[in-house]
Formats: C-alpha cells, structure tokens, sequence
C-alpha cells in the first residue's frame, strides 16, 4: 500500500475545495465492479497518528494479499476540514477515494447528497455484523437502508475525585438528584472547585440529563422529524442541567461559554470534583494533576439503580456510490472495521469497539473501560437520522438555549419554544 503526502498537500487541496465545493451532489452509482486496479482510502488524521497507521497498514497489506493486481493508497485527512473535501468527491468522481472514514453524525448528510453507497445487502450477510450493537448499527442506517460499518463508538459517563469524596464524607452519586446536591456540596466546602465541571457548549453532556427525563431532540423519521426539545418531559431535563449553573457549582459568567475538552480540561488540571467525559477523554486525565486520585462510573438517572442515556458518537467506514471497484470496496470496508481491527484499534488508540463481545473483551482487558461498556448495555441516545442535523449543529441551536437559560436572558420554557423552531425550520428545509 502507499501513502499520500498529507501535510502540504492535503491542506493545500482542502482550501481549494473549501472555496468551491458545491453543496450537493448529483452523484450516481458507478456500473463499473473491476476486480482489480487501485483503491483510494481517506482515513481521519489523529493527534497521534502513528499507531492507527500501523494497524491500518496491517489491514491493507492482509488485503493486497488476499487480492492480487490491487493496490491501496491511504490518505490521512484533517477532521475540520472533512466536509469540504467529502462533498467536493462526491462531485467529482474521478478523484474521489473508493472507502471513506466518517463521523456517525454525518450519515444522513451523505446520503441526502448521495456519495454513499448502499450496502444493506452485504452488512446483511456480513457474519460478524450480527454482533454490532444496536445503536451503533442506527448510526449507518438511513430509511431503514445500511450505508457503512461502525468503526469505533464513543460515549461519557461520570468522573469524580476520590480524594475530595473521601476529605469530605461524600457518596458517590446514585441518581441524578444527588449529582446535582452533591456538585453543591463539594462547592461549599471548597470553593476553589466546580463541584460539577459543566458547560453551555456542552451539548453531549448535557443531553442525558434531558434523555434521563424522558425527553427527546425530535421525533419522527426520515423527513418528517418535528423537535420534541421543548416537551414537558425535555424542559424537566434542561431546568435539571441548567441548575447546574451557577455560583453554588459551576458560575454561569465562566461555565457557560466552555464545551466539552473545556470540562475535561478542568477536571484534568484539579479545578473540578466531578466531569462528564468520555472514554476519549481517559488519556488526558490521566495526563493531568489528578491522576491516581479519580474513578469513573456510569452517569446516574434519575432514579436509583438506572444510568442516564448517553450519547453514542463515533465514526463508521462506508464506500463511495462512485466506486467503481465495488466488491473490492466493500471487502475492504469490513476489514476496517472487522472485529479483529477493532480490537487492535483500542490497544493502538483506546478507541471503543462498536461490536459487543468484542467491547467485553476490551473491558476486562482494561478496568477503565468498563463504566463507559455498562453505559452503552444501558442503551445509548443518537442524534436524528436527518441531513437537517449538521445544519442544527453547526448553527448552535441547544449551546444558544443553555446559554440563554443559564444568563437569565429567556425562561426555559421561552428559550426551548425558540430553539424547537429553528430545529422544525431546519427539518422542514431539507424536505
């Protein structure tokens, strides 16, 4: 296999594609299935990308022996600036890669501007698929139709400081009312720390306390979404996270602008008893001031016992409709995303494997992965399977609600009424 030169000249073409690439496509499928040739892969580009490549470079070399007269070159592409590069191949056939990386967010975006390809028939048949957990399988579906494999799932759950829990007598958290007293109680005992380090950025983190109360994004499917983030059940949910937010835990003049790294990064350097962070975020906190004095369990629900449904990001392989390799692509795309690469991607890069017997064997293989396995066999949440949702997404729709509640600016109630509507003009714009 062959590596594209990716620094210069990837960023090179990214700006170029960016300037001119074109907002959907009229992509059709290729009626070409050559059994032989070269095949064009975009991966994402890591902070340390190194041992992905190695596992990659495995998976590539396993297959140009298993195929004879094929080859593949890889590219590893910057994540920023995957949307412009992605819809500008789904437009140009000619250069565009057979095999894609992608965000699990991104799926229904693709197909609506048609560069997947549908591959319902061969996931089908694919044996190891049976074992691809439930959301995971939701993240490539679009209508009902399969458009990739998952690579590798993500999802949060709580850290807390067991120094400060043990200094001050505390519990741990067993729903999600004591979360929110107990973040309390840590800030009047220290208040040099967040007892709960959040953020009005924080979408993902907030997410499960509207989730744990029964509330919903949207409902509906395919073009019909309708929001459903200002339901009674929802705006239970948004009052729950929004009292976070305040000088008995976290000041809304700092908490509100901070995202997702912004909490982690809090926790990480001692300015937090307790974080939502992912799986992903594992290696920075070790990295920081508390490590040897933090756990991690499930984030609570609101009742004893119960986990609050967490959001199940990640990324998926999938094949490009223009191919004109499909059978070699498709191939391909399994072994990326095969049981035995999953389980080699988490040694190489922690990533979490989207196959359930897999995930066991990774969590008692590694005693950190295990509240973030209990939190996905506790049922995970994903975003609408709606092209309408990057636009969402990108528009800050929920970051604008939170940091409108939690400024005082709007009620709950005034500020979810808002952000449903721009939600329903989002859904309604894309059909």
């Amino acid at each position: 296999m062959k590596h594209a030169p990716r620094l210069a000249a990837a960023l090179a073409t990214a700006a170029v594609l960016a300037a001119c690439a074109p907002q959907t496509s009229d992509n059709s499928s290729s009626d070409k299935d050559e059994k032989t040739g070269t095949l064009r892969v975009w991966l994402f580009q890591e902070v340390s990308n190194k041992p992905k490549e190695k596992v990659v470079d495995s998976v590539l070399a396993a297959f140009e022996k298993a195929h004879e007269d094929t080859e593949v070159t890889v590219e590893y592409i910057p994540v920023e600036t995957r949307a412009q590069r992605i819809k500008a191949a789904f437009n140009d056939p000619e250069s565009a890669p057979d095999v894609i990386e992608y965000g699990n967010t991104d799926t229904a975006g693709y197909v609506k501007d048609g560069g997947l390809l549908d591959v319902t028939e061969e996931f089908g048949a694919w044996q190891e698929a049976k074992d691809t957990d439930a959301t995971a399988k939701q993240s490539v579906t679009v209508d009902g139709k399969v458009y990739g494999a998952p690579y590798f799932v993500g999802v949060r759950a709580l850290y807390y400081r067991t120094d400060v829990f043990e200094e001050l007598g505390l519990d741990v958290p067993r729903t999600q009312a004591e979360l929110i007293s107990t973040a309390k109680e840590i800030r009047a005992a220290e208040p040099e720390l967040y007892g709960l380090a959040v953020g009005g950025a924080y979408t993902y983190g907030a997410m499960p306390f509207v989730w744990a109360n029964g509330g919903e994004l949207a409902t509906g499917k395919g073009g019909s979404y309708a929001s459903a983030i200002d339901s009674a059940a929802a705006q239970k949910g948004i009052k729950a996270y929004t009292s976070l937010f305040g000088d008995d835990n976290c000041p809304a003049a700092t908490c509100a602008g901070m995202g997702g790294n912004d909490t982690v990064t809090a926790f990480a350097s001692g300015k937090a008893g307790m974080a939502i962070g992912g799986d992903f975020s594992h290696a920075a906190v070790e990295a920081g001031k508390v490590r040897g004095k933090y756990a991690v369990v499930p984030l609570p629900g609101v009742k004893a016992g119960e986990i609050a449904p967490a959001f199940a990001g990640g990324n998926n392989i999938g094949v490009l409709k223009s191919t004109s390799h499909r059978t070699l692509a498709v191939d391909l795309m399994k072994r990326l995303a095969s049981k035995e690469t999953q389980a080699s991607m988490f040694d190489a890069m922690g990533f979490l494997p989207t196959f359930s017997d897999v995930r066991r064997q990774a969590a008692a293989k590694e005693p950190f992965v295990k509240p973030f396995a209990d939190t996905l066999a506790a049922g995970t949440k994903f975003v609408p399977a709606s092209p309408a949702w990057a636009q969402i997404d990108s528009s800050l729709v929920l970051p604008t609600m939170f940091q409108e509640i939690v400024s005082g600016k709007k009620s709950v109630a005034a500020a979810s009424a808002d952000a449903a509507k721009k939600m329903n003009d989002a859904f309604g714009s894309v059909g």
